[in-house]
């Protein structure tokens, strides 16, 4: 059967609105349980101090109990764009403004009673995607995990720049622990962002690339 949506009577504007204390009406509509943050500093003798951040919000499934035919939309529009909401505005907290960011990646977990597309509904559309790049001034499609987990799940979350997808210095991930999360009922959604590249990035990039084909192959010395 599926979990309530609580819609309100009343147009509610967050475009300008933190989140990060008063949000019970999104915890309502969302079927929220909890939301859990991190951030770890790394210090680097060049690059001064690199913030990383995950932001992680664990909600009811909307479609549990449905089959594999159910629209998922309705729902996802409802509820996508109030998790890219309260996500981004603590990560915006834990890294000093959109400024701060140079990377950004997501993922999200779906309980065992649940569908992977379930966890796909709810950051591969443009209602999550597109608010949470917004919100963190990115312009690069944002890379992801998803998958199906069971409580005590360690994720990593792979990110990369937030407007240059390509630059090899910030692939990088992070990695969380979900103690007691997803439940088979539940989805765990996760923004997670970086402040700057890998602290000893030295592979070089794209730019600096010397063209390389297949033709290698015929000449490789063992």
């Amino acid at each position: 059967m599926n979990s309530p949506l609580v819609v309100s009577t009343q147009p509610v504007d967050l475009s300008r609105r933190s989140t990060l204390t008063d949000y019970s009406d999104l915890a309502t509509a969302t079927g929220l349980r909890k939301i859990t943050s991190t951030a770890e500093e790394v210090p680097h003798p060049q690059l001064g101090t690199i913030t990383r951040a995950t932001a992680t919000a664990v909600i009811a499934n909307p479609w549990l109990g449905t089959n594999t035919e159910h629209d998922l939309s309705e729902r996802t529009e409802a509820i996508a764009p109030l998790l890219a909401k309260l996500l981004s505005d603590r990560l915006l907290y834990s890294l000093g403004g959109a400024e701060q960011i140079q990377a950004f990646g997501k993922a999200a977990i779906v309980g065992t009673a649940g569908e992977l597309e379930h966890a796909g509904a709810l950051i591969h559309t443009p209602f999550f995607g597109n608010l949470l790049r917004e919100a963190l001034q990115g312009t690069s499609i944002i890379c992801f995990v998803d998958g199906r987990g069971i409580p005590g799940e360690t994720l990593r979350v792979p990110m990369w720049h937030k407007t240059a997808a390509a630059t090899r210095t910030h692939y990088q991930t992070i990695e969380i622990s979900l103690p007691d999360a997803p439940h088979a009922a539940e989805i765990a959604v996760v923004a997670a962002a970086s402040g700057g590249p890998r602290p000893h990035a030295r592979i070089g990039d794209r730019s600096t690339d010397r063209p390389i084909t297949s033709a290698i192959l015929k000449g490789i010395k063992l």
